[in-house]
């Protein structure tokens, strides 16, 4: 589900899980391994298989598997999430489609984002779902008070929004993301290791103190009632009309 190529000491980490690198139990439980495979690399960059970099959780698993699934799924959304997070290398993702809800997750977690189309945004509350606490506080340190408005609002932004509120980094025509990615990921590569993992430690330990203090039982419990499987129901059934 996570292809993995080198080019030039970068570890290029391809998303692919159908057609829109849906995020389920397997894709999400693999990542965090591939990344700690990776580790000798000198930076890593994250993309999408196809058209798209991941348009967010597989919704129909949800519905369909219940609450096992579910007890079993946020804890590795929220440690995948961290896993490239956290990673000590520079990381980059190169957005190459719709990012939303989780993947949007994804791309704020990198280190730097390059967008080359489609939308970006946080589509939670739309489906009638909460915020697992790690994808939150990711999407706090990245764009810090605008989390509010893109949570609350669920509003999707075309690449220059993202820009303009610092969600991603650099836009670039198609042709141009992977190669702009590489540029950007071999550039960080050449600072010292240890020093760009502490300093990424130093910026990012208001967001793990929050993560430490805080608790999912509820989002899980919302997550897995009845109220919110019949909503997910009906949402994917109005998205298929469409």
């Amino acid at each position: 589900m996570i292809e993995t190529t080198d080019q030039d000491g970068v570890a290029v980490l391809r998303l692919s899980n159908g057609p829109v690198n849906a995020l389920d139990l397997d894709i999400l439980t693999e990542l965090p391994g591939v990344l700690a495979a990776v580790a000798d690399a000198k930076a890593v960059v994250v993309t999408g298989a196809g058209k798209c970099f991941s348009a967010g959780v597989d919704l129909k698993r949800i519905v369909e598997d219940g609450s096992d699934y579910i007890e079993k799924f946020i804890p590795a959304l929220g440690a995948a999430a961290l896993a490239l997070f956290e990673h000590p290398k520079p990381t980059v993702a190169a957005v190459n489609g719709h990012a939303l809800a989780g993947g949007c997750v994804l791309a704020a977690a990198a280190d730097v984002a390059v967008m080359s189309g489609g939308t970006i945004g946080l589509t939670e509350l739309t489906a009638g779902v909460p915020f697992p606490i790690v994808p939150l506080e990711i999407m706090r340190h990245a764009v810090g008070p605008q989390v509010s408005t893109l949570v609350l609002t669920a509003k999707t932004l075309k690449p220059e929004e993202a820009a303009a509120i610092g969600l991603v980094d650099e836009v670039v025509a198609p042709d141009d993301l992977l190669p702009v990615a590489l540029k950007h990921a071999a550039k960080l590569g050449t600072i010292r290791s240890d020093v760009y993992a502490f300093s990424k430690q130093q910026l990012q330990q208001p967001a793990r103190a929050r993560i430490d203090a805080g608790d999912d039982r509820q989002v899980i419990e919302m997550w897995s009632s009845q109220a919110t499987r019949d909503f997910l129901r009906e949402f994917m059934a109005s998205l298929s009309r469409r």
